[in-house]
Protein backbone atom coordinates (compact mmCIF):
# COMPACT_ATOMS: atom_id res chain seq x y z
CA UNK A 1 0.00 0.00 0.00
CA UNK A 2 1.33 3.57 -1.04
CA UNK A 3 1.52 6.67 1.00
CA UNK A 4 -1.28 9.14 0.77
CA UNK A 5 0.13 12.24 -0.27
CA UNK A 6 -1.24 15.96 0.12
CA UNK A 7 -2.32 15.96 -3.72
CA UNK A 8 -3.94 12.69 -3.37
CA UNK A 9 -6.27 14.60 0.16
CA UNK A 10 -6.82 17.38 -2.02
CA UNK A 11 -8.30 16.03 -5.09
CA UNK A 12 -10.18 14.01 -3.25
CA UNK A 13 -11.82 16.78 -0.99
CA UNK A 14 -12.38 19.06 -3.79
CA UNK A 15 -13.89 16.31 -5.82
CA UNK A 16 -16.06 15.52 -2.95
CA UNK A 17 -17.28 18.69 -3.03
CA UNK A 18 -17.96 19.60 -6.69
CA UNK A 19 -20.41 16.10 -6.55
CA UNK A 20 -22.13 17.83 -3.66
CA UNK A 21 -22.50 21.49 -5.04
CA UNK A 22 -23.47 19.82 -8.37
CA UNK A 23 -25.88 17.93 -6.92
CA UNK A 24 -27.32 20.76 -5.02
CA UNK A 25 -27.43 23.15 -8.22
CA UNK A 26 -28.88 20.42 -10.50
CA UNK A 27 -31.87 20.00 -7.17
CA UNK A 28 -32.28 23.88 -7.32
CA UNK A 29 -33.10 24.22 -11.09
CA UNK A 30 -35.55 21.15 -11.20
CA UNK A 31 -37.43 22.93 -8.27
CA UNK A 32 -37.35 26.00 -9.63
CA UNK A 33 -37.67 25.04 -13.30
CA UNK A 34 -41.40 22.95 -12.25
CA UNK A 35 -43.36 24.87 -9.67
CA UNK A 36 -46.28 26.33 -10.88
CA UNK A 37 -45.59 29.46 -9.23
CA UNK A 38 -47.41 31.85 -7.14
CA UNK A 39 -51.09 31.77 -6.29
CA UNK A 40 -51.92 35.28 -6.66
CA UNK A 41 -50.31 38.30 -8.56
CA UNK A 42 -50.17 40.16 -5.46
CA UNK A 43 -51.16 38.94 -1.87
CA UNK A 44 -51.60 42.23 -0.21
CA UNK A 45 -54.03 43.27 -2.90
CA UNK A 46 -55.50 39.71 -2.53
CA UNK A 47 -55.73 40.23 1.06
CA UNK A 48 -58.03 43.51 1.03
CA UNK A 49 -61.01 41.68 -0.57
CA UNK A 50 -60.61 38.66 1.01
CA UNK A 51 -63.22 38.94 4.07
CA UNK A 52 -65.69 40.25 1.95
CA UNK A 53 -65.64 37.48 -0.43
CA UNK A 54 -65.19 34.83 2.07
CA UNK A 55 -68.26 36.22 3.92
CA UNK A 56 -70.38 36.14 0.43
CA UNK A 57 -69.46 32.46 -0.40
CA UNK A 58 -70.13 31.48 3.23
CA UNK A 59 -73.64 33.27 2.89
CA UNK A 60 -74.10 30.74 0.02
CA UNK A 61 -73.85 27.93 2.55
CA UNK A 62 -72.61 25.48 -1.05
CA UNK A 63 -70.91 22.03 -0.59
CA UNK A 64 -68.71 21.00 -3.25
CA UNK A 65 -68.04 17.11 -3.78
CA UNK A 66 -66.39 15.75 -6.50
CA UNK A 67 -65.57 11.99 -7.37
CA UNK A 68 -63.45 10.73 -10.36
CA UNK A 69 -64.57 7.16 -12.10
CA UNK A 70 -60.83 5.99 -13.28
CA UNK A 71 -62.66 3.24 -15.70
CA UNK A 72 -65.22 5.98 -17.37
CA UNK A 73 -62.57 8.39 -17.23
CA UNK A 74 -65.34 11.05 -15.91
CA UNK A 75 -64.48 13.79 -13.57
CA UNK A 76 -68.29 14.64 -11.33
CA UNK A 77 -68.72 17.45 -9.49
CA UNK A 78 -71.86 18.33 -7.63
CA UNK A 79 -72.64 21.52 -5.63
CA UNK A 80 -75.67 21.74 -3.06
CA UNK A 81 -76.99 24.17 -0.81
CA UNK A 82 -77.55 24.19 2.58
CA UNK A 83 -80.76 22.20 2.17
CA UNK A 84 -78.84 19.56 0.10
CA UNK A 85 -80.95 21.29 -2.88
CA UNK A 86 -78.81 21.02 -6.22
CA UNK A 87 -76.98 24.43 -7.48
CA UNK A 88 -77.55 25.75 -10.77
CA UNK A 89 -74.33 27.77 -11.46
CA UNK A 90 -73.87 30.66 -13.50
CA UNK A 91 -70.16 29.70 -14.77
CA UNK A 92 -67.92 26.74 -14.04
CA UNK A 93 -64.51 26.65 -14.61
CA UNK A 94 -61.97 24.14 -13.27
CA UNK A 95 -58.10 23.59 -13.53
CA UNK A 96 -56.79 19.96 -12.80
CA UNK A 97 -53.17 19.71 -12.30
CA UNK A 98 -50.17 18.06 -10.27
CA UNK A 99 -49.36 20.21 -7.36
CA UNK A 100 -45.48 20.47 -8.18
CA UNK A 101 -45.91 21.07 -12.05
CA UNK A 102 -47.66 22.41 -14.60
CA UNK A 103 -47.18 20.09 -17.69
CA UNK A 104 -50.49 18.28 -17.16
CA UNK A 105 -52.75 21.02 -16.53
CA UNK A 106 -55.64 21.32 -18.10
CA UNK A 107 -59.40 22.79 -18.16
CA UNK A 108 -61.98 20.46 -18.90
CA UNK A 109 -65.90 21.50 -19.98
CA UNK A 110 -67.92 20.42 -17.52
CA UNK A 111 -72.00 19.64 -18.59
CA UNK A 112 -74.67 19.43 -16.41
CA UNK A 113 -75.57 15.75 -16.12
CA UNK A 114 -78.97 15.28 -14.08
CA UNK A 115 -77.38 17.59 -10.86
CA UNK A 116 -73.89 17.27 -11.23
CA UNK A 117 -71.22 18.61 -13.43
CA UNK A 118 -69.73 15.65 -15.51
CA UNK A 119 -66.27 16.09 -17.41
CA UNK A 120 -64.63 13.55 -19.57
CA UNK A 121 -60.95 13.58 -18.30
CA UNK A 122 -58.11 11.07 -18.58
CA UNK A 123 -55.91 11.49 -15.03
CA UNK A 124 -53.09 9.70 -14.51
CA UNK A 125 -52.80 8.16 -11.16
CA UNK A 126 -51.49 9.60 -8.51
CA UNK A 127 -52.56 13.33 -6.61
CA UNK A 128 -53.88 15.78 -8.09
CA UNK A 129 -55.75 19.27 -7.29
CA UNK A 130 -58.57 21.01 -8.99
CA UNK A 131 -59.00 24.82 -8.67
CA UNK A 132 -62.83 25.09 -8.71
CA UNK A 133 -63.81 28.79 -9.34
CA UNK A 134 -68.10 28.65 -9.87
CA UNK A 135 -70.58 31.46 -10.57
CA UNK A 136 -74.12 31.55 -8.64
CA UNK A 137 -76.71 33.27 -10.71
CA UNK A 138 -76.64 36.71 -8.90
CA UNK A 139 -72.75 36.72 -9.78
CA UNK A 140 -71.15 35.82 -6.02
CA UNK A 141 -67.99 33.70 -6.61
CA UNK A 142 -67.45 30.31 -5.05
CA UNK A 143 -63.88 29.14 -5.40
CA UNK A 144 -62.27 25.35 -3.89
CA UNK A 145 -59.43 24.15 -3.45
CA UNK A 146 -59.34 20.36 -3.58
CA UNK A 147 -56.94 17.49 -3.43
CA UNK A 148 -57.67 14.53 -5.53
CA UNK A 149 -56.33 10.94 -5.29
CA UNK A 150 -56.61 9.00 -7.88
CA UNK A 151 -55.96 5.36 -7.35
CA UNK A 152 -53.94 3.39 -10.21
Amino acid sequence: MQEITGRQVLVFTVSAFAVIIAVNLLLAYKAISTFPGLEVENSYVASQTWDAENKAQQALGWTLTHSYDLAAQELRLSFTDATGTPVQLASLEVLVGRTTETTEDRNPEFALVGADYVADTSLNPGKWMMMVVAHAPDGTRFHQRIDLMVQG
